[in-house]
């Protein structure tokens, strides 16, 4: 009868409206929670991953996500280590569209500074790019907004009897060999 396909298209009609609403739902609270995620997050979830990192400058690090805080990532490529602050990044090429839990109490506490009090006590030469500029030296002192690197020769681990201060902000890849 004419009144059954009437009622019949009518309930069709609803279902399809409630799942065109459940779905805008549904996108809506995709890009909600996704406006929560930090790259940190997103960079914990690629632990043991190949990415490429442009910093400010142009330079480009390559190497496998070793370690990860709020505020730098480690990467690692032919035994050199490459420290990148989070700050300093201008690009990451394949990085995963998932993202690992919110970082625990103690590793949100973990900034550069701690990362960079580390490296002083190693007292290994270290390659620093800051500002587009290339420095090698010994991290001597770290303050809580920069540090000072002890200038070595290029062709040796000598001191030069210079020491050059960089700001964190202006700080874009420290290595390590």
């Amino acid at each position: 009868m004419r009144w059954d396909a009437l009622f019949t298209d009518m309930e069709l009609q609803l279902e399809s409206a409630a799942a065109q609403e459940l779905a805008a739902e549904v996108a809506d609270r995709t890009r909600t929670e996704r406006a929560t995620v930090l790259l940190a997050d997103r960079l914990r979830a690629c632990l043991g991953d190949e990415l490429s990192v442009v910093v400010r400058s142009g330079a480009t690090v390559l190497g496998e996500v070793r370690d990860v805080s709020p505020s730098w990532v480690v990467l690692t490529r032919a035994q050199r280590e490459h420290l990148v602050p989070l700050s300093a990044v201008a690009s990451i090429s394949g990085l995963r569209s998932s993202s690992a839990p919110p970082a625990d109490a103690v590793l949100r506490r973990l900034g550069l500074g701690h990362a960079l009090r580390a490296v002083a006590r190693d007292r290994s030469v270290v390659r620093v790019v800051a500002g587009g500029a290339l420095h090698q030296g010994r991290v001597e002192v770290v303050g809580a907004d920069h540090l000072e690197l002890a200038v070595t020769f290029d062709d040796t681990a000598r001191p030069t009897g210079v020491s050059v201060v960089l700001t964190f902000e202006g700080l874009e890849v420290l290595s390590t060999s």
